[in-house]
């Protein structure tokens, strides 16, 4: 059982009108509550190339909380089990992710992400620390370049600051976003170490523009992190992927006799068994612990993987990065 630490709470209810009080509102309430948490449910781990094991679901702090404050709601989603929490500084919320993470010890069972926002070589660094500071942490498990359209451009020259931080510890393992296979191979040409990770959106509905760097990634032994993973599920519902989920999710009931699966639960399985990583999020605790048990179910069979990746070419749709930071995925 992870305890939070007494001492940073105190400080927001002695000191009212200290740093401390801003995200520490109503601490008391709050402090009940992470008293409580419960033995973490067991997640699944990937191996990463550098030899870092990654939990195979994260929490993230975009999308609904971006801007706001997230510690609330990231509290919540460690007390329910999560450990690997997904920040950004683009998200403008890394200062109340930090509030939650100093609440919970030891630093080292959290991983914790962050990305680097609109950034030069020469201000990597600086801003990265500056992310520490935020965050609370002396180092980050996995610090990622949020897209190439944040730095100009300017991969090799970024990507040398990356390694440079990941040499001196701060960083343990270091990685890309959004990133295309023409930005992989530019990468590539001149790193001394190949990204860990790639986060990308990955859902059903991309199979198609997506498959490329799937493949690029998987011959370099960098993994896919997928963002927007429940899209066939909660933002493009009724498309041709959901009459597979369904056939799929009844198999696994009859299996598991548990009656309460999920379309979601179905997507969640269908990314575990691709080997690729999932970043989700919701306020609703209820939905937190559904996703937590998807690693309690059985595997899906290898042709139900593929009935979902043939399903998922039939339609394209792509819900972020093309509106969010008009970078597509023309690989």
């Amino acid at each position: 059982m992870i305890y939070p630490k007494r001492p940073s709470a105190c400080l927001a209810i002695c000191f009212p009108h200290s740093p401390f009080s801003r995200y520490r509102a109503n601490s008391a309430l709050r402090y009940r509550t992470m008293s409580t948490t419960n033995t973490p449910r067991s997640v699944p781990t990937k191996t990463l190339n550098d030899g870092h094991a990654i939990p195979i679901i994260g929490f993230g702090t975009g999308t609904a909380l971006y801007g706001k404050a997230a510690d609330a709601a990231v509290t919540q989603a460690i007390n329910v089990g999560f450990r690997h929490l997904d920040g950004a500084q683009m998200y403008k919320n890394e200062d109340s992710l930090g509030v939650a993470i100093s609440q919970f010890a030891p630093r080292s069972s959290l991983f914790v992400t962050t990305k680097l926002g609109k950034a030069t070589p020469e201000t990597v660094r600086e801003l990265f620390l500056d992310s520490l500071k935020k965050l609370q942490v002396d180092y980050v498990d996995l610090f990622l370049i949020h897209t190439p359209t944040l730095i100009d451009g300017k991969i090799k020259e970024t990507w040398a600051e990356l390694e440079k931080l990941k040499g001196e510890g701060l960083a343990k393992s270091i990685g890309v976003s959004n990133f295309r296979v023409k930005d992989l191979e530019e990468l590539l040409a001149h790193a001394k170490i190949v990204p860990a990770i790639n986060q990308i959106e990955f859902h059903p509905y991309v199979i198609t523009q997506a498959q490329r760097i799937l493949d690029f990634s998987n011959k370099h032994n960098i993994v896919i992190e997928s963002y927007g993973g429940l899209t066939s599920v909660f933002r493009r519902p009724g498309g041709p992927v959901d009459a597979v989920v369904a056939k799929i999710k009844q198999r696994l009931v009859d299996v598991s006799g548990n009656s309460g699966i999920t379309d979601g639960q179905v997507i969640l399985k269908w990314l575990q068994a691709k080997g690729i990583v999932a970043v989700t999020t919701s306020s609703k605790k209820e939905r937190l612990e559904e996703y937590l048990e998807t690693y309690n179910l059985p595997d899906l069979k290898s042709e139900e993987v593929q009935k979902i990746d043939a399903a998922g070419t039939s339609e394209k749709f792509r819900q972020f990065v093309s509106e969010i930071l008009s970078y597509p995925y023309r690989c």
